[in-house]
């Protein structure tokens, strides 16, 4: 539960600065009614070492581990070159084509601070932002697309329309709010939170995204204020945390400078707590267009990555139940792969649980064979897959308001990604085209 005594100081502070929002908002897609099914454009605006180790592989500087020391360790005009040229290429109109084929209708972008401001000296490397209004493009481009049931052989009805609507989420704030390299930045313990520059740099960007978005909800309805802050690190890192999202409410909800309303849906993360923590936290009618953002991995801890593939689909599974809330609960990050055997999952340089090789690790099982390409990947690896997606799929459905796949491609991480999914039958060309629908029953 949040503190009384922050929720008093924070409503004290808004009825100084602003009227809160009471009115209901008319959001870009009707959410709590129709289920988001989506996926994550990871690796493209932020970097992370598991999904291109190519681009640090080829710096030759095992130092290099995340997207600040790969503007801080080689030559400025070397890593701009192979960022554009990743940004370029890693995800055109075309994959946004291909998702809305796939009959999702969202996606969140990833993109870091660096992106709008590095005037605390930070090595990133910027040129990022033609790259985020062509995604906005795409995705109203898609506007309606048809896409053809694999089951039904009539054209009149195996036709439907998709449209892709776009999250825009800030991945990486100055200092880093979680010390993981996909923040920008890896460090053994987080700094945003001990600063108060870099939660006013922070506020500033919310401003400047939500500005930038006012006018085209129907295409960008979603802003995520900060992806992951490490609310396991301690308490001062929940009350930043907690006021920062009462001000990136105000922000978002009211970019126009006047006390005119966004339709903009506000999507919080829950900090790595229990829900039970955030319950009643930015309520209607107080509050409107709030929704919660929660991550559901079974491979980050010792306990989870040893479950056999069984005890995977049944923690699974018991999410139908443990789901309920009282705003619009999305599962934001989660993925069909059941262990970290990825290269470079854990970061770069360090090894996976699974197969014992990051250090304090216990030995469960031989990677091979789980990893990489689906070329490598048994009949019965695959038949798992279906499975352990579609018992994630119905429980996050069933139990909250959708659900947003991590991530849609990667290099040499098959298991991980949507498209190889697609590409490979474990994932249904239609989310709602079920092999297993009595999987969690």
């Amino acid at each position: 539960m949040i503190p009384s005594s922050l929720r008093i100081l924070a409503s004290v502070f808004y009825a100084a600065s602003l009227v809160v929002a009471d009115n209901p908002i008319s959001p870009g897609f009707p959410y709590g009614t129709e289920k988001v099914r989506g996926v994550n454009l990871g690796g493209w605006l932020v970097l992370e070492p598991w999904i291109t180790p190519s681009i640090f592989d080829n710096t030759g500087n095992p130092n290099i581990v995340d997207e600040f020391t790969f503007g801080q360790f080689q030559n400025h005009n070397t890593a701009l070159a192979v960022l554009q040229n990743h940004w370029n290429t890693w995800i055109t109109e075309s994959d946004f084509q291909a998702i809305a084929a796939a009959g999702l209708n969202h996606v969140r972008l990833p993109i870091g601070f660096w992106a709008f401001d590095v005037s605390g000296g930070e090595p990133y490397i910027q040129g990022q932002l033609p790259f985020l209004q062509k995604a906005i493009t795409w995705a109203g481009n898609t506007g309606l697309k048809l896409v053809r049931s694999r089951f039904n052989l009539c054209l009149a009805s195996s036709l439907f329309f998709a449209s892709i609507l776009k999250i825009i989420d800030l991945h990486g704030a100055p200092g880093s709010q979680n010390g993981f390299d996909n923040s920008g930045q890896r460090l053994s313990f987080p700094t945003w939170q001990e600063n108060q520059t870099n939660v006013q740099r922070t506020d500033a960007i919310i401003k400047t995204i939500a500005n930038m978005v006012k006018d085209n909800t129907n295409v960008v309805p979603i802003i995520a204020p900060l992806n992951e802050p490490a609310g396991f690190d301690g308490q001062q890192m929940l009350d930043v945390v907690t006021q920062y999202w009462f001000d990136s409410y105000g922000n978002i909800r009211f970019p126009f400078g006047s006390s005119q309303e966004s339709n903009t849906v506000v999507l919080l993360h829950d900090a790595f707590q229990p829900l039970s923590f955030w319950s009643g936290f930015q309520t209607p009618p107080g509050w409107q267009g709030v929704a919660m953002d929660t991550h559901i991995y079974q491979m980050f801890s010792q306990e989870l990555v040893a479950q056999t593939n069984a005890e995977h689909i049944q923690t699974a599974c018991a999410y139908q139940n443990e789901l309920a809330f009282d705003l619009w609960l999305i599962v934001g990050e989660w993925t069909p792969a059941q262990t970290d055997c990825a290269k470079y999952l854990n970061g770069r340089g360090n090894g996976a649980r699974f197969d014992g090789t990051l250090a304090g690790s216990t030995f469960v099982g031989s990677c091979t064979g789980l990893t990489g390409s689906a070329s490598t990947f048994s009949s019965s690896f695959k038949t798992f897959l279906r499975q352990y997606w579609e018992a994630q799929v119905i429980a996050f459905e069933r139990g909250g308001s959708g659900w947003i796949q991590w991530t849609w491609k990667a290099e040499n991480a098959d298991e991980w990604t949507y498209s190889a999914g697609l590409a490979n039958g474990w994932i249904p060309q239609d989310p709602t085209d079920l092999m297993f629908p009595d999987i969690c029953d």
